[in-house]
């Protein structure tokens, strides 16, 4: 993409003002958009970048990252380049090579286990570890990114820059919710000298319908296009400036983590049912617990099983038995023993479904402990080319602004991975130096003889897992298309006796479901971003939801 492009690209984003909006119309899920040069979907103005980057001779892999570089411009509440982390999932054409990306934030050299003191209700005091310099730890996005271009793309990390660079220099009208987000986190946006600056206006902040720009964040980017690589963010002058800023805040990262940290290439986690093969991101991201979840279902014979409450039933009890095990066993395997080789047996899931089918026999819910836990600001896109590569990126800030501390001098928002590790000393996802903290981002391919043929991924904290679950099922085991499986109510549990299903569930389960021991309550689900390739035609199609 030249710089002509790029200006056209941005200068229409401007002028309609709410492209994520129209984004989401266009790409309903009841009415997949089909595609002559493949399709990204999800993000903050990223379809039109992503569209100009294919049309253009680009490969999935570099539509989805310039999609994600603008998106974290367009929409700087829920990633960025100081996002914590990035999870990345990229299937070759030909379906030899399916591998993940693990951008994911490293805790700096001086974290410790106790380093966030509770109160006598077990929360962290002062919530340091959501708000301030203490919650942020080494940003992975920009590397994770980086490494995706490098290894699978085709375009320079200075070529996908250019869009997200004239986004943030020329600016775009603020939209409501964005605005709302700032006006809401106020206090917090505004502790740090970059965030008034960027967030606020004549000491107010800044108002939906005004120009958001980020001039300094646009030549950060800039330099690093003009280098070449994003190195220097991470070694050398950019780097140094980041470590300062932490210094002089009462924060831990330093010049030394940032040198040390590397995103690096790893296999993903996969699991077959019947001629098609499921692949996810490994820990610590979330795809365990959804083919943890899968090999039950498998174990249980779900497909055969018709619809109605006994399958509703066994799913729910499938997913918080996968859940009372992600929050109490999970965290780095590199830094603590996690079973994760039982987790996904099948003896395990023999076990599991023993467990299941004798509590739907007996008419009631399984007994463990579990906490929930709100974790929303994060943006997924899924791209597909017209050979049939496809991309999936999970990229995030955490909660909305994540840390909502700024560097000074350089726009840059950083993410709050320190607050995705469990407070608790001694729980296998405490804080450690150099610990990667558990998180939800699971992007997904499948792959059916041998070739590609659907990606998905999600935004909505620990909804994510559940809701990517439901697309997999939905379209791998029940084979259903990409509309349908995007469309298909989902329900939401973290292992809890709290169920959460939405809006548009089947009245007569709702009703019967408390009976059961369920605590009901319909809640919207997180937003899906998935495309769908087909071998045979060449089509290329998108949905989000």
């Amino acid at each position: 993409m030249n710089r002509r492009q790029a200006l056209r690209l941005t200068a229409a984003g401007a002028a309609s003002a709410l492209a994520f909006p129209r984004v989401l119309r266009s790409a309903s899920a009841a009415a997949p958009k089909t595609y002559p040069h493949g399709a990204v979907i999800g993000g903050f103005r990223a379809e039109e970048v992503g569209a100009e980057v294919l049309a253009s001779g680009g490969n999935a892999v570099d539509a989805a990252v310039a999609g994600a570089l603008v998106s974290g411009i367009a929409g700087p509440q829920m990633t960025g380049p100081g996002g914590y982390a990035a999870s990345i999932l990229i299937a070759t054409a030909d379906g030899k090579k399916v591998t993940a990306i693990d951008a994911n934030s490293t805790a700096p050299a001086a974290a410790r286990a106790d380093m966030f003191p509770l109160d006598e209700k077990g929360r962290v005091k002062g919530r340091i570890d959501e708000h301030g310099w203490l919650a942020a730890g080494v940003p992975g996005v920009l590397a994770g990114l980086q490494l995706a271009l490098d290894r699978h793309g085709t375009r320079s990390f200075a070529d996908c820059v250019q869009p997200a660079i004239q986004l943030a220099r020329e600016g775009f009208p603020l939209p409501a919710n964005i605005a709302g987000g700032i006006r809401n986190l106020a206090a917090a946006l505004g502790s740090s000298p970059g965030g008034r600056r960027l967030f606020f206006k004549h000491g107010a902040p800044i108002a939906a319908g005004e120009t958001f720009r980020n001039p300094e964040l646009a030549e950060m980017l800039a330099t690093l296009a003009r280098r070449g690589s994003v190195d220097t963010f991470y070694r050398g002058d950019i780097a140094a400036r980041i470590a300062e800023e932490f210094a002089k805040h009462g924060g831990l990262v330093t010049a030394a983590d940032l040198a040390a940290y590397r995103a690096r290439e790893v296999a993903p986690l996969r699991l077959a049912w019947d001629d098609a093969e499921i692949f996810t991101a490994p820990l610590t991201a979330g795809g365990l617990t959804i083919l943890q979840t899968l090999g039950a279902l498998r174990a249980l014979g779900f497909a055969q099983q018709p619809a109605g409450l006994t399958r509703t039933h066994a799913f729910a009890e499938a997913l918080r038995l996968a859940w009372a095990d992600r929050l109490a066993l999970l965290g780095d395997p590199e830094h603590a023993r996690v079973p994760q080789a039982r987790l996904l047996s099948n003896d395990y899931a023999r076990e599991s479904v023993d467990r299941i089918r004798a509590a739907v026999r007996g008419g009631k819910i399984l007994a463990h402990r579990a906490e929930t836990r709100a974790q929303p600001g994060t943006v997924h896109l899924s791209a597909v080319d017209r050979n049939g590569l496809m991309a999936a990126i999970t990229l995030t800030h955490g909660g909305s602004f994540g840390s909502c501390v700024t560097v000074e001098g350089l726009g840059l928002t950083l993410g709050h991975g320190m607050s995705r590790f469990d407070p608790q000393p001694g729980h296998p996802n405490c804080p450690g130096p150099g610990k990667r903290p558990l998180h939800n981002m699971c992007p997904a391919i499948v792959t059916r003889g041998g070739r590609p043929v659907f990606a998905v991924g999600g935004r909505g904290g620990r909804r994510i897992p559940n809701a990517v679950l439901t697309a997999l099922v939905e379209h791998t085991v029940l084979r259903r298309p990409l509309a349908a499986a995007i469309a298909a109510p989902r329900l939401h549990t973290e292992g809890t006796p709290e169920l959460s299903p939405e809006p548009k569930w089947p009245a007569d389960e709702l009703k019967a479901l408390p009976a059961l021991g369920y605590k009901v309550k319909t809640a919207a689900s997180a937003t899906l971003s998935a495309v769908a390739f087909d071998p045979a035609t060449g089509e290329c199609s998108a949905a989000m939801r």
